[in-house]
């Protein structure tokens, strides 16, 4: 192995290690690939891993249920996985010394693979490039820790405090006690996220028993920061079995608690280095953001109702938009109001921001932020008027245009000329009949959603 390859600095500093774990993130969010000895390692980052290309169209039961004639009908061909070298890092909750680094495909031309949701989104990236605008952004994800085991019902239970053996009971939202009862977990997660070359953030206790968000920090590079992403989501959960828990990152767990979102802050680089959203003015006023902005704004709003079903994939997604909760129900945008879609948050002009609060962390990463990057250069070139911002709560009642139960929305997608324009007719066409055939599977099936979706 030469000086210069990838694993030579990796192994120099963790020579315990016995194999390389090479995996993808699917549809739904399923972390699927190999294991090998640490031996073939280098044969992995020279050559590649070959693996078929239907798995990023598996249901989330891990079938494939032949969506676009992808699986069966086409012989379940094999595409070419490519390590992205700077995800090479360490696995250490696994049981044995183990190294992981994310693969993107290829087809046997060299070309990305067409169905692979981060190349969705390098395709929608691309189209930045004639408005010489570079995006930053950064993922903010909910999530619930459980028991390992299910109550009598076969529901999940809140995790017991490792410090006093009780179960939370009640919704504590910023308790500073409750991130205090499970600080070893949640300080093992960040450490290892270091360890990662991924910077977090702000941790803090959420609106029901058991759920915490660990923020994400801004990257000028959306597809390394939605590959972290990813990363963060494995080690939350990983980690979570280290510790005898399980960590979920499923939009509507309870019926009656909070559900978990994934919300997105998004800004634009000019060719400068400069935030192209600030508008120099005073905060709140339509002075504040640049014309970028409130037009980025318009695009978001015009498409919401196409996107919900990239922002909900299942049918338990639409159990989290109920009004009154702080989830948005309404296609609309304000300033420092979380009743709203799309957030101005209150900063200085260089951090100028729009923050999306639809998607469900349940989403994938990649193509919940292509979807929006395409919305926002959709509605900076046809200079979208975004509308008067909402005041007061905004989620005090849904819009009845808007698609909130998966059906619809699955219908609505598959009906849409702008994501087929941006994201690609026969990939909206693939990913609609994924969803659909899972969505009949599972109402046919009679299980709960929290077997299929926890």
């Amino acid at each position: 192995m030469s000086a210069s390859h990838p694993l030579q600095a990796f192994l120099k500093k963790y020579p315990d290690t016995r194999y390389l774990d090479v995996f993808y993130c699917d549809l739904s969010c399923i972390v699927r690939g190999k294991r090998y000895p640490i031996g073939q390692a280098e044969k992995i980052f020279d050559s590649g891993a070959m693996t078929p290309g239907s798995c990023f169209l598996l249901a989330v039961t891990g079938e494939s249920m032949d969506p676009a004639g992808m699986g069966f009908t086409d012989g379940d061909p094999d595409e070419i996985g490519r390590p992205i070298p700077a995800t090479l890092g360490p696995a250490p909750w696994t049981q044995v010394p183990v190294a992981q680094v994310m693969l993107t495909l290829e087809s046997l031309d060299g070309t990305p693979f067409y169905y692979e949701p981060r190349n969705v989104l390098r395709r929608v990236l691309d189209r930045f490039d004639d408005l010489g605008l570079r995006p930053v952004v950064a993922f903010e994800l909910e999530f619930y820790l459980a028991d390992a085991g299910r109550g009598g019902s076969g529901g999940i239970l809140p995790p017991r405090s490792p410090l006093t053996g009780r179960r939370p009971d009640t919704a504590q939202v910023y308790s500073m006690e409750e991130v205090e009862e499970f600080a070893l977990y949640l300080d093992e997660v960040t450490t290892t996220c270091a360890m990662q070359g991924i910077t977090t953030g702000a941790i803090s206790a959420e609106y029901a028993p058991g759920q915490f968000e660990i923020n994400l920090q801004h990257r000028d590079d959306p597809l390394a920061a939605a590959d972290q992403c990813v990363i963060f989501r494995r080690t939350v959960q990983g980690i979570a079995r280290k510790h005898g828990l399980q960590a979920s990152f499923m939009a509507k767990p309870y019926p009656d608690q909070a559900g978990s979102g994934l919300h997105l802050h998004i800004s634009l680089l000019d060719d400068r280095g400069t935030n192209a959203l600030d508008g120099g003015g005073r905060y709140a006023t339509p002075a504040c953001g640049s014309r970028l902005l409130f037009h980025g704004i318009g695009g978001l709003r015009e498409t919401m109702g196409d996107s919900m079903a990239i922002f909900a994939p299942n049918a338990n997604s639409y159990h989290r938009f109920v009004p009154n909760i702080f989830v948005p129900v309404t296609p609309c945008w304000g300033y420092e109001n979380r009743s709203v879609a799309m957030r101005i948050p209150k900063s200085p002009g260089k951090a100028r921001r729009i923050e999306h609060r639809v998607a469900g962390a349940d989403a994938n990463p990649y193509l919940t932020l292509a979807t929006l990057l395409a919305a926002i250069h959709h509605g900076i070139r046809n200079q979208v008027d975004p509308g008067e911002p909402a005041a007061g709560n905004a989620g005090k009642a849904a819009d009845p245009d808007l698609p909130l139960d998966i059906e619809r929305a699955l219908a609505r997608c598959q009906q849409s000329a702008f994501l087929s324009r941006y994201l690609g007719a026969d990939y909206i066409r693939a990913y609609t009949e994924c969803k659909l055939n899972e969505y009949h599977a599972f109402s046919q099936s009679g299980d709960s959603p929290i077997q299929w979706y926890f």
